[in-house]
């Protein structure tokens, strides 16, 4: 099997990951030159969780009775 040549260039990236970069040191150690934090709120914003989806779908009917409750007092 032949061994796959590496890509030249930077990959394209969302206009908001504009000079993101990610490395792992010689001690295993993930480097970014973005924050972990801005990085969790771009995910959560932009990419679907799978996992999630059972969740909010659960979720969100018991949502509504309890705003009615509310609304009823």
């Amino acid at each position: 099997m032949p061994k796959k040549k590496p890509k030249k260039g930077k990959p394209e990236v969302h206009k908001d990951l504009k000079g993101f970069e990610i490395k792992i040191n010689e001690f295993g150690e993930i480097i970014t030159t973005l924050e972990v934090d801005k990085l969790n709120v771009f995910l959560n914003e932009n990419v679907d969780d799978k996992k999630l989806r059972e969740r909010e779908a659960d979720e969100e009917p018991e949502e509504k009775e309890q705003k009615n409750d509310e609304e009823e007092e």
